[in-house]
């Protein structure tokens, strides 16, 4: 079972944007989609959805938080071709980051937008097999530029068989920003596979909540675990939401979440749902006994 998920916060466009990623990629497929009712956002449309084998979820919630290049998704192609496919779909009323091309890292690379703001890097590698199909790429940038390493060896600390990999630092003088260390680093946690990077050219893109990172807990202990390693900011617990002192957001959840609420009738729905906006750290009891009435 994935134990982290990856997921996104659109304005209202979630549903339409998994259906267009599920169309570009193999083992891809829409999951589940349903609504929670009477948010703060008002009606909120989630989508959870199968991406070359990774599973994300994805919520309509109103303009509030806005993806940005500081996560992106990182697709390992098996050659030229195939970036160049990815590319002429996802860079369709989006931008270039990083021009298609050939550099030192690839043959065949490019950094975009697409037209909801999601990131992607589409790079062909040499050998399929030591790399995941989409990895998720953290970009330490403004006050957090030169952490990427710090923040690695936290969460090594943090999970479980965690696993630090290749690790690649910028040459002397080669960052604008002097603070940068890591140009490239390689990170396990809980099976999933990150690349973990200092923003060494001057970019000041900050992690945020339209972008988070969802573990999916067993049980009570697991979600008090997770809450007190992870969030460093009071102000941004809510709703079994936290961030992290290096500003990564998280959400510390039941891992049949989704199941209550894809499977559970209208009412069951909009009792958790009141439930749960009334807590912090979530409380799998309290959310159980709304379930059932």
């Amino acid at each position: 079972m994935q134990k982290i998920e990856p997921h996104l916060w659109f304005d209202k466009e979630a549903v339409a944007a998994a259906r267009w990623y599920t169309e570009l990629f193999e083992d891809s497929e829409i999951i589940t989609i349903n609504t929670l009712y009477d948010t703060p956002s008002g009606d909120s449309e989630m989508v959870e959805f199968k991406l070359a084998g990774m599973k994300i979820s994805a919520i309509s919630a109103g303009p509030y938080f806005k993806l940005n290049p500081s996560i992106s998704l990182m697709v390992a192609c098996p050659n030229p071709e195939e970036v160049d496919r990815l590319y002429r779909s996802l860079s369709a009323g989006g931008s270039e980051l990083m021009p298609l091309g050939e550099y030192p890292f690839s043959k065949r690379y490019v950094w975009l937008q697409d037209k909801y703001g999601l990131s992607w890097q589409l790079a062909a590698v040499e050998n399929m097999s030591e790399h995941q199909r989409i990895r998720i790429n953290l970009l330490f940038s403004g006050e957090f530029c030169g952490k990427a390493e710090e923040a690695m060896d936290y969460y090594l600390t943090v999970f479980e068989d965690a696993k630090k990999g290749y690790i690649g630092n910028y040459k002397p003088k080669e960052a604008i920003d002097a603070r940068a260390r890591i140009n490239y680093g390689e990170l396990t946690l809980l099976g999933n596979q990150l690349i973990v990077m200092d923003h060494g050219y001057g970019g000041n893109f900050m992690f945020n909540e339209a972008f988070s990172l969802m573990i999916l807990c067993k049980n009570q202990a697991e979600i008090d675990y997770y809450w007190d390693k992870l969030s460093y900011v009071p102000e941004a617990e809510q709703c079994g939401w936290v961030k992290d002192k290096f500003g990564l957001s998280w959400q510390i959840v039941p891992k049949n979440m989704n199941d209550w609420m894809a499977k559970g009738t209208d009412e069951e729905v909009r009792r958790m749902t009141k439930a749960f906006l009334k807590m912090k750290k979530l409380d799998i009891a309290e959310i159980e006994k709304a379930r059932l009435g």
